[in-house]
C-alpha cells in the first residue's frame, strides 16, 4: 500500500519543480525585456532633468525671473540653504527676486545631474551646483535634490533643497 501512495506522491512532486522552473524562466524572460526598458526609459528621463538643469542655470546667470519661475509647480516647496522652507511659488519668486537685485557672489552658476530616480510620473534628482569666476574657474560647490512632476507634458519642480560646500 506505501508503495503504491509512494509513486503518485513523488511524481507530483516532479511535476510541480518542472512546471516551477518553466515559470521561472517565462518571468525572468520579462524581468529582462522590462530591465531593458526601464533603462532606456530612465535614460530618456534623465537626458530631459539635465536639460531642465541647463534651463534653470540660464535663468539665474540672466537673472530671468520668469523663466525660472516657469520651472516651478505652483505648490513647490524649497528647502534653502541658511534659510526657513519656502512654500509655495509665490514665496520661492520673492527670495529669488531678492537674491537677483544683490550683488552677485559668483559671476555665472552651473549644474550637473549625476544621478535620476524615476516612478511614473515623479522624478527625483541629485545633482551638483558649480560657482564659477568670470573666467569660468569653479570657485565653489554644492549639491541638491529635486524632485520633478510631469504635469500637462512637462516636468516642473515640486520639492528642492540644496546647499553649497565648505572649502
Amino acid at each position: 500500500m506505501k508503495k503504491t501512495i509512494l509513486l503518485p506522491v513523488i511524481t507530483a512532486g516532479i511535476l510541480l519543480l518542472a512546471s516551477c522552473e518553466q515559470k521561472k524562466e517565462k518571468d525572468d524572460a520579462v524581468q529582462t525585456t522590462v530591465s531593458a526598458s526601464t533603462k532606456s526609459d530612465l535614460a530618456q528621463v534623465r537626458s530631459e532633468i539635465a536639460a531642465l538643469e541647463n534651463q534653470w542655470a540660464a535663468a539665474i546667470n540672466a537673472k530671468d525671473i520668469n523663466a525660472m519661475m516657469a520651472l516651478y509647480a505652483d505648490d513647490a516647496v524649497s528647502m534653502q540653504d541658511g534659510g526657513p522652507s519656502l512654500v509655495g511659488k509665490a514665496a520661492i519668486q520673492k527670495k529669488q527676486e531678492m537674491d537677483f537685485a544683490a550683488p552677485a557672489k559668483y559671476a555665472s552658476i552651473g549644474f550637473e545631474t549625476t544621478d535620476v530616480y524615476a516612478q511614473g510620473d515623479v522624478v527625483t534628482e541629485v545633482g551638483k551646483t558649480m560657482y564659477k569666476d568670470s573666467t569660468g574657474k569653479i570657485t565653489g560647490s554644492g549639491k541638491y535634490m529635486a524632485i520633478f512632476e510631469k504635469k500637462d507634458g512637462k516636468y516642473v519642480c515640486i520639492r528642492e533643497i540644496y546647499n553649497s560646500d565648505t572649502k
